[in-house]
């Protein structure tokens, strides 16, 4: 059962959006100002949000921006009366997934709304959290707060290996062997990325006399 915020200050429209979108399964929770909206996603987790423009305390465009910019990346739909291309670049610019002008049918949002649960559920199977980071598996690709951490290829390389085997104990050899290194340097060179690595976030554990172990988050 998806949770929803769906913020909307409309008593009207909130409370038939509410009992209408409880029918089709899901589970709402009703925010009708930007500052209950916040309240709310600081203490729950949702799957989508559903967002009015015009509300109290922020304008919608203001609160979306404000909970992007502080990591939230929970799919969002603006719902909204503005219709003008000036809107509807806005809503997009500060992070929204849709944008659906009112009035809408209610069919069309539900196709909508489940139409971005479903690549939302694809992108979190592609994707694994590790404390504050994000590691994108099919691009082999680290991110903070939304922000590409910058690697080089050897250490690319090893970041892949590593979260392949996440709470394994991965030898010095194996890792060499990922690096394509059987120099009697590499081993130095190896404690370089290994550095680099924890630099970005990653607890990497040393193995002594075996090589290292990426621990679970």
């Amino acid at each position: 059962m998806a949770r929803i915020l769906l913020v909307e200050d409309d008593a009207i429209l909130s409370e038939t959006l509410v009992e209408l979108l409880e029918d089709e399964g899901y589970n709402l929770t009703l925010a009708q100002s930007a500052n209950e909206a916040l309240e709310a996603t600081y203490s729950n987790e949702f799957e989508l949000m559903l967002l009015d423009v015009n509300i109290p305390d922020q304008n919608g465009f203001e609160l979306l921006q404000m909970l992007r910019s502080s990591g939230n990346t929970t799919p969002s739909i603006f719902l909204t009366s503005l219709n003008d291309i000036a809107s509807l670049s806005r809503g997009f610019e500060v992070g929204a997934d849709d944008y659906i002008k009112k009035p809408f049918d209610f069919d069309e949002l539900i196709i909508r709304i489940q139409a971005l649960l479903r690549k939302s559920f694809n992108a979190k199977n592609n994707e694994i959290k590790y404390n504050s980071l994000l590691y994108k598996i099919s691009t082999n690709e680290l991110l903070d707060a939304g922000r590409l951490v910058q690697f080089a290829p050897q250490e690319q390389k090893l970041l892949s290996l590593l979260f392949k085997r996440i709470d394994e104990t991965i030898t010095k050899q194996e890792l060499l062997h990922e690096l394509d290194s059987v120099n009697e340097s590499s081993e130095g060179a190896l404690r370089v990325y290994i550095t680099k690595l924890r630099k970005a976030g990653l607890e990497i554990q040393t193995i002594k006399g075996t090589g290292y172990r990426l621990v679970k988050a």
